[in-house]
């Protein structure tokens, strides 16, 4: 099983070993002994950047490993890595904004059930409980803007085996994802719009 370090290291280089390196279509897909690439999945979109001087066009998640398909042959033994630290600065900031999306409108009694964190599509879905209450989007606004103003940190941490985050006193969600240190780091987070369909409400989004 591929080593994930981008489960407690924010680095975005490192050296590692390149176990295996195999011909697929028109590119060459690679296994690390050890990875800060981030693939697809949990909602966020991959990371991309180098392997050596290959460039990382997509990484995902096989059952029990993480693929790294590359421009160009990589040979096996030791190597650097490198993540592309723009896309990985807004995956991590609109992964965040949607936990907290997430946190704000569960307290008014709605539970989140899945979310999507891509440029230009973000968006946090929930169904209604027993105790919701009406949602608009200058509600939400203003209290993510409360948050992050007194600037939360990031706390990780394991419960029974799975990886949580939270940030300050809020509850920790079970997260694979990558996330701001703290929440100075998010910037502006526009609520640009919400909308109800079959029962389930949408809260849209986006990061500057």
């Amino acid at each position: 099983m591929t080593l994930r370090l981008f489960f407690h290291s924010d680095d975005l280089k490192a050296n590692v070993e390149v176990l295996d390196c195999a011909p697929h279509e028109n590119e060459f897909a690679v296994v690390l002994r050890a990875t800060l690439f981030h693939p697809q999945g949990g909602g966020q979109p991959c990371d991309t950047g180098w392997i050596g001087d290959s460039q990382v066009l997509r990484v995902l998640q096989d059952p029990e490993r993480i693929v790294h398909f590359v421009d160009k042959l990589v040979n096996p033994g030791m190597t650097r890595i490198q993540v592309d630290a723009q896309r990985r600065q807004f995956n991590t900031r609109m992964h965040s904004a949607g936990h907290l999306i997430g946190h704000f409108v569960q307290a008014m009694g709605w539970m989140p059930i899945k979310a999507h964190h891509w440029p230009g599509e973000g968006r946090v879905q929930f169904k209604p409980a027993e105790s919701a209450q009406d949602v608009d989007a200058e509600t939400i606004q203003y209290g993510l803007e409360q948050w992050i103003a007194h600037d939360l940190p990031r706390l990780t941490s394991l419960r029974e085996g799975a990886r949580e985050i939270g940030f300050g006193e809020l509850p920790a969600y079970g997260c694979g994802g990558t996330h701001v240190r703290s929440l100075k780091d998010l910037g502006t987070v526009t609520i640009s719009s919400l909308s109800h369909k079959k029962g389930t409400l949408s809260v849209h989004y986006h990061v500057d």
